[in-house]
């Protein structure tokens, strides 16, 4: 007998969901891929909810036929859930198996690196606003207000912005630390080998892209 699955979809806004705009999409991948040999689709739960909410109530639903049914879970791509970690930490404390189509290789160590960067990036955009603003303002300059001195804002706002740029690729590199040595304990013996560990477990490299022995050697070198 194939597998059943339970698919579930999510769209964000209350037009896209009367729309079908993103939804068609989401149901012809996990189609395409329960057509192929995958599984049975038992039923569809469709979420009309913002992407930043924990408090699901169609996926509380998917779940539950889930766990009835003994289903697994199945979602067109990983970044409709994969938002952050608490979240993640929901899903897998549900029981339920689940699988991404865009991505089925993925296991639950694999989605809660890309949750925990996520949210890291997330923290890190708005941090490094407010420390930019907090410097300028430090240094005298008049946010808003005086567009006499853009030239010298925006000198001193780069400044501090560069400072919290490094600053989080110290703290990113501390991150990736124990995910490295990780990656070295189970027999990697060279920068090439660590680099193609990180992007078959789909880790964002520091610039975007795939993983280079350079990246790796300055993330090691960062973490030190």
């Amino acid at each position: 007998m194939k597998p059943n699955f339970v698919a579930y979809y999510r769209v964000s806004t209350a037009r896209q969901g009367r729309s079908g705009l993103g939804l068609e999409a989401q149901q012809f991948a996990v189609r395409q891929y329960l057509n192929a040999g995958a599984g049975v689709l038992l039923s569809e739960f469709t979420e009309i909810e913002s992407g930043k909410k924990v408090d699901r109530a169609q996926l509380d639903a998917a779940l539950a036929a889930c766990r009835v049914r003994g289903a697994t879970l199945v979602i067109a791509k990983l970044d409709r859930l994969a938002r952050n970690v608490s979240f993640i930490a929901s899903l897998m404390n549900s029981g339920v198996e689940f699988v991404a189509v865009d991505m089925p290789q993925a296991n639950r160590f694999t989605v809660h690196i890309m949750a925990a960067m996520a949210e890291h990036e997330r923290e890190m955009i708005s941090q490094r606003t407010k420390v930019a603003l907090a410097e300028a303002k430090r240094r005298g300059a008049q946010l808003g207000g005086n567009r006499g001195k853009l030239h010298l804002i925006a000198g001193r706002g780069g400044e501090a912005s560069a400072r919290a740029r490094r600053a989080v690729a110290t703290q990113r590199a501390a991150d990736l630390g124990p995910i490295i040595a990780k990656i070295e304990l189970e027999g990697a013996e060279s920068l090439r080998a660590v680099a193609s560990a990180l992007n078959q477990m789909n880790v964002p490299a520091p610039r975007g892209g795939a993983w280079g022995a350079g990246q790796v050697a300055r993330v090691k070198k960062q973490g030190v």
